[in-house]
């Protein structure tokens, strides 16, 4: 997993890049946002997801949770909804680009975790995003205890 988010931090220079517990999160700095209301790619965020997609397929024994977020703008209930909508757009396109359906899952938190100021316009266009939690599959678990195993860990 090391390796993996050093990859993504060579090859996407802009990206946020974080260690946490067994896994990677990855947020992109105005790259995979959404315009108020939307939940349709843009070609920046689009040029962007097909740098992440090269380390997927790198890696194909990590998982990948897409997680969509809202601003704070209108109800709740509608927030949650498109935040869905946003992290299906991407999981859409992951799998459009060759990213097998079976590692990825798809989860909105709508308006409950801004990262940033919803009371500035750009501190909501910033929560307006897309996350990537990367983990390791079965497979890559039960091999990294294997080699801890035969190293005497």
């Amino acid at each position: 997993m090391d390796k993996q988010a050093e990859d993504i931090k060579e090859q996407i220079p802009d990206a946020k890049v974080q260690r946490v517990e067994e896994g990677i999160v990855v947020e992109f700095n105005s790259k995979v946002l959404f315009g108020f209301d939307q939940s349709n790619l843009t070609d920046a965020s689009r040029n962007t997801l097909n740098n992440l997609i090269t380390i997927l397929n790198k890696y194909p024994e990590t998982n990948l949770e897409v997680q969509g977020h809202t601003d704070n703008t209108g109800a709740a209930s509608y927030n949650m909804t498109l935040s869905v909508k946003r992290a299906t757009s991407v999981a859409d396109y992951l799998k459009a680009n060759g990213i097998n359906s079976s590692r990825l899952t798809v989860k909105g938190f709508g308006e409950t975790v801004p990262k940033y100021d919803n009371n500035t316009e750009d501190g909501r266009a910033q929560n307006r995003r897309v996350e990537f939690l990367i983990t390791a599959n079965d497979q890559m678990k039960a091999d990294a205890a294997q080699e801890a195993k035969q190293q005497g860990k």
